[in-house]
């Protein structure tokens, strides 16, 4: 019998805080604070759709539950604009609203991973899909992808770095784009390529397009389509609607998948707030919404475009990110080194082996305060980099 106390060993192996290390450190700083480790966005969501615009007069029961796979009326709402944007029949059932796109996505993998199961992660890698696999006994595989040294150049590349590291455990794969950390878009030959193999493999494809209407000078392609009886896709109101804190994203796949995910929400957050619900179908039936949306790209590509120039890196291709390498700037201190300089100059970035093998790579956003303040961050940065 384990002696008390005792903890699961791969929990207690997981690291805590997965995005900064050096945050501490900025107490002892008083200037202007650069936290471009954050993914979220300095714009307030539209008039309308935020959780003062929320009353119980106009919508009772404001502070219950709601059904575990989410609001009627907002599953539908989704089938009928996930419908009308890839042309693919879609159902309520095929829809599962969850707390925030993390939880929903930790739902997909409870669902479909058995202990040792292996999981092959594009890498550099969204830190909490990691945790996630971890979390359910799963094996989390990286797979070098998009990252600064290491990246496949064709279609074929792109298939031969998930053949290589595919073993008879196995399930599935995780796909990211528009990319978090790196600010790229997969290419559709890349993609199509990717799920016929998966396909023909019989694994699982779990596609993560929470950036999806954030892409500059390219253009995102729906999955799904591909193949709708192995693909489930992964959505955030957070990301669109910069909603992060209202916790409200969702799911859509197969009825079958569904059914299983909704068995881990309704185990674990039970429902997703019902203010946040009420938010998002607010927004997704507000065309004020829909031009927040559009001005938030055109804003996010302007001060991406600027923030690239600061530092002399290619502009991203699509979500609020660069991810860079920055071996040529450390010192016997290592990476720890590097987050120290930049916090004793109030800039916080986010380490890179939270997204993967990456040792000597940071991650930064560029949306994660005012685009002036963002900016001036940026220069701090470029002075540290040497760029």
């Amino acid at each position: 019998m384990p002696e008390f106390p005792r903890f699961s060993s791969s929990v207690a192996a997981m690291p805590g805080a997965v995005y900064s290390a050096v945050t501490a450190r900025l107490a002892q700083y008083s200037g202007e604070v650069y936290p471009l480790n954050v993914g979220d966005t300095w714009m307030e969501p539209v008039e309308g759709c935020r959780m003062e615009d929320l009353t119980v007069r106009e919508n009772p029961g404001l502070h219950r539950y709601t059904p575990p796979a989410g609001l009627p009326e907002l599953r539908r709402a989704i089938a009928q604009q996930v419908e009308d944007s890839t042309s693919l029949a879609t159902d309520p059932s095929e829809v599962l609203i969850g707390a925030g796109a993390t939880a929903a996505l930790s739902t997909v993998v409870g669902a479909l991973v058995d202990p040792g199961d292996e999981v092959l992660i594009m890498a550099p890698y969204w830190p909490l899909i990691a945790g996630m696999v971890t979390v359910f006994r799963g094996v989390p595989v990286a797979v070098p992808f998009f990252s600064p040294t290491d990246a496949p150049t064709s279609a074929e590349e792109a298939v031969e770095a998930f053949a290589r590291r595919r073993t008879d455990r196995t399930v599935a794969i995780y796909l990211n784009t528009p990319h978090n950390p790196s600010g790229r878009v997969l290419p559709p030959e890349w993609a199509q390529a990717l799920v016929a193999w998966a396909e023909e493999r019989g694994l699982w494809i779990l596609s993560d397009e929470v950036y999806e209407p954030f892409t500059y000078k390219t253009v995102h392609i729906p999955l799904r389509p591909l193949a709708p009886e192995q693909i489930v896709t992964i959505h955030s109101f957070s990301k669109t609607y910069g909603m992060t804190g209202n916790r409200c994203g969702y799911l859509v796949g197969p009825r079958e998948l569904i059914a299983q995910c909704n068995k881990i929400g309704t185990h674990t957050y039970y429902c997703a707030p019902r203010a946040g619900q009420i938010s998002a179908f607010k927004a997704l039936q507000s065309p004020a919404a829909q031009s927040w949306v559009s001005e938030a790209r055109e804003k996010y590509a302007q001060v991406g475009t600027k923030a690239a120039q600061i530092l002399g890196v290619p502009e991203p291709e699509g979500s609020t990110f660069f991810f860079l390498d920055v071996a040529d700037r450390l010192d016997e201190r290592g990476l720890t080194g590097f987050l120290e300089d930049c916090a004793d100059e109030g800039i916080l970035l986010a380490p890179g082996p939270s997204f993967g093998p990456f040792p000597t790579c940071v991650r930064v956003c560029f949306t994660c305060a005012e685009p002036a303040v963002v900016l001036r961050g940026f220069e701090k940065l470029a002075r540290l980099v040497g760029r």
